[in-house]
């Protein structure tokens, strides 16, 4: 089932070559070679949102990291695009957000400072930091707490707080390290509705979900990553790579309303739970 929405595959805006982490003599991950666009579609803004899955003790967390620019690689490259020279450059610490899964914010600073102060970390002006805070507050639909204390909000409140220091600082990168862990179906709903509304707020925002949940991943992404160990022999190859790239969007998954609900999501669902036995 193709996708039936008009878009365009423009600029790339994240890319990771020959991507390698060994500690020691162990190989943790090898050939890992992937590229995200733009996805461009002409009536409305449209970010990116990539799933990466994998069972434990696969990498996934090794992976996170380089993504983050919190850890170099062994070797190879990642590589984020600079708006403002329009080039692909090399990830450092701060140039992508990180939402860890249990975040955290200040409990002693009410709404409005909790979201201003990663602003004027990056060097941002009072005015400026308190301007881009406030039009963030009010995007998600937070513009009333402003004034009010961590302790008075919602626990969705509050994960959205977090997301916004994140992007106060970082710009259009974002990564979500398993938002979904834990939470009762109604829960995890309201994180993808949030996960959503960050990556539609900018043509080129960009979140990337490392999760262990398939569903919650087909339900709101467009593409996925599946990493895992190449098997020969019936054995483990050291070192996990990127297996599989799967288009939400070709397989007609994406940008749909209620796609929990067809059979083509219970299909996909399903393939990448029989695929998780191979990884």
């Amino acid at each position: 089932m193709a996708s039936e929405f008009p878009h365009t595959y423009e600029r790339t805006i994240l890319k990771v070559e020959d991507l390698y982490v060994r500690f020691g003599d162990n190989l943790v991950l090898r050939d890992i070679d992937v590229e995200v666009k733009d996805v461009v579609r002409p009536d409305r803004i449209t970010g990116q949102v990539i799933a990466l899955l994998g069972p434990s003790g696969k990498g996934k967390t090794q992976f996170f990291r380089r993504l983050a620019g919190l850890d170099a690689p062994s070797s190879g490259t990642v590589r984020i695009l600079d708006e403002k020279s329009g080039e692909l450059i090399p990830v450092h610490p701060g140039l992508v957000g990180v939402v860890p899964q249990s975040y955290w914010i200040p409990e002693d600073m009410r709404v409005l400072a909790n979201v201003t102060l990663p602003g004027r970390q990056a060097g941002m002006s009072r005015d400026e930091a308190e301007a881009k805070g406030l039009a963030y507050l009010k995007s998600f639909g937070l513009e009333t707490h402003a004034n009010k204390w961590p302790a008075q909000l919602s626990g969705g409140q509050r994960q959205r707080v977090a997301i916004i220091r994140q992007l106060m600082c970082s710009g259009h990168f974002l990564l979500m390290d398993e938002p979904f862990s834990g939470l009762d179906p109604i829960a995890k709903d309201r994180v993808s509705e949030i996960v959503c509304e960050v990556a539609n707020l900018d043509e080129l925002n960009t979140i990337i979900i490392v999760t262990h949940d398939p569903a919650s991943a087909v339900a709101i992404a467009d593409t996925i990553w599946l990493l895992g160990q190449d098997i020969v022999d019936g054995k483990f190859v050291p070192g996990a790579r990127i297996q599989q790239t799967i288009n939400l969007i070709e397989e007609g998954l994406a940008w749909r309303e209620n796609i929990r609900e067809s059979v083509a999501f219970s299909d996909m669902v399903r393939r990448i739970h029989r695929d998780f036995r191979n990884l």
